[in-house]
């Protein structure tokens, strides 16, 4: 059940990265970062549906986890050069840190059940 929840999440908040992206003038390298590192997040936690055993599902988890890491640090970023909201930001960054904290506890869990 905690998948498909993180399935649907990370989907909304791709959508929404994307749509916040398309706003954004210019600093198009930046934006990539930003596009790349947050669709990942989703992309691997659907790739870890179908791993090759535990040890794979893990690291997909893993993976997805320090994307969400490396988006939290790129919306920070878009704040302190105003390329974004800071309100727009904060909700995103809420979104991300929810998505984070079920990755941290799903990986806690697959790491107990591996034993």
């Amino acid at each position: 059940m905690k998948e498909n929840k993180l399935i649907d999440l990370s989907m909304d908040f791709s959508v929404r990265i994307v749509k916040l992206c398309e706003n954004i003038k210019g600093h198009y390298s930046l934006v990539n970062q930003l596009e790349r590192s947050a669709t990942s997040i989703g992309a691997n936690i659907h790739e870890a549906n179908y791993a090759h055993g535990k040890a794979d599902f893990i690291a997909k988890l893993q993976i997805s986890l320090k994307e969400c890491y490396e988006t939290e640090y790129w919306l920070e970023l878009f704040v302190k050069t105003e390329l974004i909201d800071e309100s727009d930001a904060k909700e995103l960054h809420n979104q991300c840190g929810t998505i984070r904290r079920i990755l941290i506890a799903s990986i806690n869990t697959a790491k107990e059940n591996e034993k």
